[in-house]
Parts: C-alpha cells; sequence; structure tokens
C-alpha cells in the first residue's frame, strides 16, 4: 500500500513523520505531557527522548511498509509545529477491511474543529486509497470532547467494554465506536 505524500486541509498538512520530524514528535509529547496523560497508557520517561522519537518514527515507517499501521501527524501548513497525529493502527485485511482509529490533539488547538478537519482528510483516505471497510474508535466513558467528535465524525456507538485499556495506570472501561465505509 502506498501511503499519501500529503493530505491537505484548510488549515493543516497531514503526512506519515520521517526522521527530520523527531524533534517536532518531541516538543509536541513534552509540551501536551499533562494535558493527554488522562487519555494514554502511564508513559517512562523514555518516552519524552530525542531517541524514542526516532525509534517510533522508524516502527512506523515499518507498519507503512507492513500494511500494518499508519501513524500521521498534522503539521501547521508551514510544517513548523506539530499540532495534532492520529494512527490508523492494527489494519486487518482479508474479510474485515478495518482498523482502529487513535488520536491526540495539541492543549491549545482544543476546541477549534482542528482535529475533525485533520480526522475528516484521514478517514476519506482510509475508506478509499487505502480500501478500508471499517474504522473503529474507542473512547473513556468521561471523555466527552472524543464522544462528540466521533459522533459528528458519523462513529456510532456499538458497544462497551468492561476494563478494556489501562490508561493512567487503571484499567478502565470504554465506549466501542466504528464507522463504516459510506455511512454518514
Amino acid at each position: 500500500m502506498n501511503a499519501p505524500a500529503v493530505l491537505l486541509t484548510e488549515r493543516t498538512r497531514i503526512r506519515l513523520p520521517v526522521a527530520s520530524d523527531a524533534a517536532k514528535l518531541l516538543r509536541f509529547r513534552v509540551e501536551n505531557r499533562a494535558h493527554l496523560a488522562p487519555w494514554e497508557p502511564l508513559r517512562e520517561e523514555s518516552h519524552y527522548t530525542l531517541e524514542t522519537c526516532l525509534k517510533a518514527i522508524a516502527d512506523g515507517q515499518e507498519a507503512v511498509r507492513l500494511d500494518r499501521g499508519y501513524a500521521f501527524v498534522v503539521l501547521s501548513p508551514d510544517e513548523a509545529r506539530l499540532l495534532a497525529s492520529f494512527t490508523l493502527s492494527h489494519v486487518m485485511r482479508g474479510p474485515f477491511q478495518a482498523c482502529l482509529l487513535g488520536y491526540g490533539v495539541a492543549a491549545d488547538q482544543q476546541g477549534q474543529g482542528l482535529m475533525r478537519e485533520a480526522l475528516e482528510a484521514g478517514l476519506a483516505w482510509a475508506f478509499g486509497e487505502l480500501g478500508l471497510h471499517r474504522v473503529m474508535a474507542n473512547y473513556l466513558p468521561r471523555n466527552e470532547r472524543s464522544a462528540r467528535l466521533l459522533e459528528r465524525l458519523g462513529f456510532e456507538r456499538e458497544g462497551w467494554a468492561r476494563a478494556y485499556l489501562r490508561i493512567a495506570g487503571q484499567w478502565q472501561d470504554h465506549v466501542l465506536t466504528a464507522k463504516i465505509c459510506g455511512s454518514d
């Protein structure tokens, strides 16, 4: 599968990261550490190093090569700053043609529709060029922003998973949602 060179939106440039993006990724991780902590697994200190960012980018490139995942960075139009990211992970082919969606936006970019703008472009690519039938996204029940975002993007609630993921050091329930190709 060939990944897109760049997905363009009104306010962003979205693409797969390269090694030269490691410093931007590190800055995003450090600046948004407290903001993202309630929604992510506990992170080792090494998560906030340039070396780990370089490894994450290399691992992402290998996932693309294997058609297993696509970790995108959402950049400012001049590519000076990483504003958000999203990943289409655990790509499953065969009769399923599906993946999991994860995303995060910088604290100072919340509430401006930026994540929706980026995900609309990413989902169009996933259902188009990537040829997926289903994109699944799960969120913590208390994460009202994610609930509203996914609803606006056309995701439908499909269930509830008890103690689904270890987030912020605790096994936490998640709401399960999915968007099917062509459903809006």
